[in-house]
């Protein structure tokens, strides 16, 4: 008797509401497919392929890179494995590879968790649940929620790289608007090594088209309106997208991609609680004590 086949990305949790599809994956928990009224509103991929340039993953215990995959731990170095071999970092967390156990679900909404257990470069036991829902009008929100079992404090940023998109309109012709007034200054590793007032072509409040932009950097000082920051994407005919987040995410990471299979640009908008190398800056770098839970919440909107 054979076993039925499973795919690269595990198994498929489909969720439907208000003429939305949202398609979630057992592999990192990963947004593989979303959209609403037949518009794909994300990149997305086969789901016997590992997500291209991160698509869609859900990021902990951290978000982004860690330097040289190393930082130190009340005084006693740590260091992680390399997975980001062509810059030589720690990237995207521990849980990219990893399946997630269903714990709940409904036909609009899946609850995921994993567990990161100790290892050397992180020495905790903590577990990274994700909900995905639907509401009726079929707008997702994505919430993400890390708790420690261990005796000590643990380190922890959150973040996700969803790439967003409008049906088949060339993302190069979209406009990009970032509520955000400044920009984190990285080196050409894309560690941060400064920040600077979002000002001429790093200013986005005001929109730039995608042909225009070469991006692969963080932004803050988020303008929150009505408890949210959105960040959109706007088509030449007025249709919109939006990646927003709510105040315990102080970050949005802007990457355009040139690199994207099938696609001339993609732009992740990669909401975080913390940049990159935060275990070592300790900018946006939260600690969890036994028993402690934090969490981040963010969706995707539209207008169509």
């Amino acid at each position: 008797m054979t076993s039925p086949s499973i795919p690269a990305t595990g198994r498929q949790y489909e969720l439907r509401s208000g003429g939305a599809v949202a398609v979630v994956t057992e592999l990192a928990a990963t947004l593989r497919s979303y959209s609403r009224d037949g518009v794909v509103l994300t990149e997305t991929f086969g789901d016997d392929q590992i997500p291209p340039g991160a698509t869609g993953i859900t990021l902990a215990p951290w978000a982004n890179r860690i330097e040289d995959g190393r930082w130190t731990l009340e005084g006693r170095p740590q260091q992680l494995d390399l997975t980001e071999p062509s810059r030589g970092h720690a990237s995207h967390g521990l849980l990219r590879n990893t399946g997630y156990a269903l714990i709940a679900g409904s036909e609009s909404s899946a609850v995921l968790e994993a567990s990161v257990f100790p290892q050397h470069g992180y020495p905790f036991l903590v577990r990274h649940r994700v909900e995905y829902a639907l509401d009726g009008d079929g707008a997702l929100s994505v919430t993400q929620s890390l708790t420690n079992h261990s005796p000590g404090r643990a380190p922890w940023v959150l973040g996700a790289h969803p790439y967003l998109r409008i049906g088949d309109v060339p993302t190069e012709d979209l406009v990009l608007t970032v509520p955000a007034a400044t920009r984190l200054v990285a080196d050409e590793r894309l560690i941060p090594r400064s920040h600077e007032p979002a000002a001429g072509e790093n200013d986005l409040r005001r929109g730039r088209r995608v042909s225009e932009l070469a991006l692969d950097a963080a932004f803050t000082d988020l303008d929150f309106q009505d408890g949210r920051a959105r960040s959109t994407l706007t088509a030449p005919d007025g249709r919109s997208v939006w990646l927003w987040q709510e105040p315990a995410c102080q970050y949005v990471h802007v990457f355009v991609s040139v690199t994207f299979p099938g696609r001339t640009k993609a732009v992740a908008l990669e909401p975080m609680t913390g940049p990159a190398n935060a275990f070592n800056s300790g900018e946006g770098l939260g600690w969890l004590a036994q028993g402690e839970t934090s969490s981040m919440r963010w969706g995707i909107g539209s207008s169509l």
